[in-house]
């Protein structure tokens, strides 16, 4: 039995050694501060959360115009930065211009997903990819683990069964007892581990974010307050309460019974919930996409590919979109950084 022992410490330390090496790797990265109103959107509440951002952005200052109930019209063809192209492009595609429909378009556009492209490659966010394949070895790790433990027991009866007792040397220790130790390090790893996984905004990012909100607090745009808090900030209480609809309405599907399913994700540390949206690189498998300027505070973010989300599938909600964001995961380098600040304008037909 004690080489079996020895069996059970060098694999509990294996799996404790790739679980923790893996989980340091894939939440670190160069760092780097936020460039933009967008990118904080991003980091405190996924694609949603920029969507809204543009939405109040360009209502507050005249380019658009919501009408009850949830219609969208556009009075100045004018963008200033790829966002809010997205928006104009997106409504010059929408049938009927529905406040819903256009919002989770534009989460769904390139130039927003290549936002999370970019804080990705900095190490700010997670690639959603690696994390839920993080997120599996820590389950299939803790299940065997847990699965050990009457194996453990079974062991020890067998070897009471098989060892004639000393009566010189008293009563030998139980086996359970030799790898009860390694076996709880290697549970409470995984679980922390698993833990840790799924936020997926990493702690550059969450210093990053808080950085870049302490520096701007002070400006009075309804862009930048939805960015940093929700659409609980928004100033105007109409297009909050027809942000929040559209959100509602791309919620998570429901279930028998009327009740839609909760699937937590996390970008921060607020533990804010958006709600869910659309299938989108960046919102694949959990439901950060859907309402991310719905709540305040900090929320989720992935890591996806700036292409368009034929790949993905949100079919999760969760924190972030009422639930949360997720994502496909290749990782295209490009960043919105700069979006914002760019002078360029473009024009577009309004539907």
């Amino acid at each position: 039995m004690n080489v079996l022992v020895a069996l059970f410490y060098v694999a509990g330390v294996a799996v404790i050694t790739v679980l923790v090496t893996r989980v340091v790797r894939t939440r670190g990265g160069p760092g780097g501060p936020v460039h933009d109103r967008y990118e904080a959107a991003f980091l405190n509440g996924g694609p949603a959360r920029v969507a809204d951002t543009a939405l109040s952005a360009l209502q507050a200052d005249g380019r658009l115009a919501v009408g009850g109930p949830g219609i969208v019209a556009v009075v100045r063809p004018v963008a200033h930065d790829p966002v809010e192209r997205a928006v104009l492009e997106a409504h010059a595609a929408a049938p009927h211009g529905a406040l819903h429909h256009l919002r989770t378009a534009v989460m769904r556009h390139p130039a927003v997903q290549e936002i999370g492209d970019g804080l990705a490659a900095r190490g700010l966010v997670v690639d959603p990819a690696t994390r839920r394949a993080t997120a599996r070895w820590c389950g299939v790790a803790a299940v065997t683990t847990f699965a050990l433990f009457p194996v453990s027991i079974v062991l020890t009866v067998v070897d009471f069964a098989t060892t004639s007792l000393d009566t010189d040397s008293g009563m030998p220790v139980p086996f359970v007892f030799k790898v009860v130790p390694i076996l709880l390090a290697t549970m409470v790893t995984a679980i922390v581990c698993g833990s840790r996984t799924a936020r997926q905004i990493t702690p550059a990012g969450r210093r990053a974010v808080q950085a870049y909100g302490r520096g701007h607090a002070h400006l009075p745009d309804a862009g930048l307050l939805v960015a940093l808090h929700g659409l609980r900030a928004l100033p105007d209480p109409v297009l909050r309460e027809q942000l929040a609809a559209a959100a509602r309405i791309d919620g998570p599907p429901r279930r028998r019974g009327g009740r839609r399913p909760v699937a937590r994700h996390h970008y921060g540390g607020s533990g804010a919930d958006d709600d869910f949206a659309a299938a989108t690189v960046w919102c694949a498998g959990t439901s950060a996409c859907g309402g991310g300027g719905g709540g305040g505070g900090s929320s989720c973010a992935g890591g996806g590919s700036g292409s368009s989300c034929s790949s993905g599938s949100c079919s999760g909600g969760g924190s972030s979109c009422g639930g949360g964001g997720s994502s496909c995961s290749s990782s295209s380098g490009s960043s919105c950084s700069s979006s914002s600040s760019s002078g360029s304008s473009c024009s577009s037909s309004s539907s």
